[in-house]
């Protein structure tokens, strides 16, 4: 259960605050009456500078603190800018928790990646099996990045301490997600590629890979509580899934969302594009027994309410 805690106390900065799950996490602070919820810009402190972080700390004074900033993206833009992805998430988290060592802030919540689990890890993937292989190549840098702060949040704990968390999402969805094709996840992509086919009348939709993967999806209402329940009642340096426990194939899911958005059109695999990680799919045990959180919001609830809100921000 997650323990009683008063929030009025607490100044909270929550990097990446204004992104999509980072939206949703503030929302969920402010109702349980944080005191101060801190989003900082990107355009005022560029978390990749060392002294932008400084400066961060020195303006807000936090007690608390949530990393969600991150430079994230789909299968096209990790083969794209791989380099890009592990420098900038990797700078960020390590110059973010030494200024929390130096400031003695009371917690931090790092939040991690699926991405960072073996390509061919064991489903369901169990917090013990971060370390039984390298990542899935085309999403690695990224996925690396985000497991050495793991490694950091754990060696600041056992050096100097520091009350570190750190806990893995599975792949996220919602409304007010992003709809850019360039840079989105595969939920928004489709919906978008749905609706504007269905808006001009193409006769079919191309879908990059076999369509035989597998993955697990949460929805972010439930991602943010996750996120809100750890920082108030976790305290364990072990890591923590996120998740439904449950898996689908990309083919799968790509029918439920052509019936959804009301396509008629075909769906055209195209095999010339990687899959990705073959099976994606978390053993979501631990967050339950830790601080007793699971997921509520159902895929074909949360499937429903994602092709309603974008069919309104697309104006269809």
């Amino acid at each position: 259960m997650v323990a009683s805690f008063d929030w009025s106390g607490e100044r909270v900065v929550v990097t990446g605050g204004a992104g999509f799950l980072g939206s949703y996490v503030v929302e969920g602070l402010r109702a349980r009456g944080a005191g101060e919820v801190i989003v900082p810009r990107s355009r005022d402190y560029d978390l990749v500078k060392l002294e932008a972080v400084r400066a961060l700390y020195r303006d807000t004074r936090p007690t608390l603190v949530l990393h969600l900033a991150a430079r994230v993206g789909g299968i096209g833009a990790n083969r794209r800018m791989p380099g890009t992805f592990f420098y900038t998430n990797m700078t960020m988290g390590l110059h973010l928790l030494e200024a929390c060592r130096q400031a003695g802030t009371e917690k931090i919540l790092v939040v991690g990646t699926v991405c960072s689990y073996p390509k061919f890890c064991p489903v369901p993937f169990r917090e013990e099996d971060i370390w039984e292989g390298f990542p899935e190549e085309t999403n690695a840098p990224y996925g690396v990045a985000k497991k050495a702060l793991m490694v950091q949040l754990q060696s600041y704990r056992q050096e100097f301490g520091m009350r570190g968390i750190f806990l893995i999402p599975v792949n996220l969805y919602g409304p007010q997600d992003r709809l850019d094709l360039d840079t989105n996840h595969v939920i928004p992509a489709l919906v978008r590629r749905f609706l504007t086919a269905r808006a001009e009348g193409r006769p079919y939709v191309e879908i990059w890979g076999t369509g035989k993967a597998s993955r697990e999806f949460l929805y972010v209402e439930d991602a943010a509580r996750g996120l809100c329940d750890a920082l108030q009642s976790y305290e364990d340096p072990d890591p923590v899934n996120l998740g439904t426990g449950t898996e689908i194939s990309i083919r799968d899911l790509a029918l439920r969302l052509r019936d959804l958005t009301g396509f008629q059109g075909e769906l055209r695999f195209n095999s010339a594009f990687p899959d990705g990680q073959p099976r994606r799919q978390l053993d979501v045990h631990r967050a339950q027994v830790r601080f007793g959180w699971t997921a509520q919001v159902g895929l074909e609830e949360g499937l429903a309410k994602t092709v309603a809100w974008a069919k309104e921000a697309m104006g269809l």
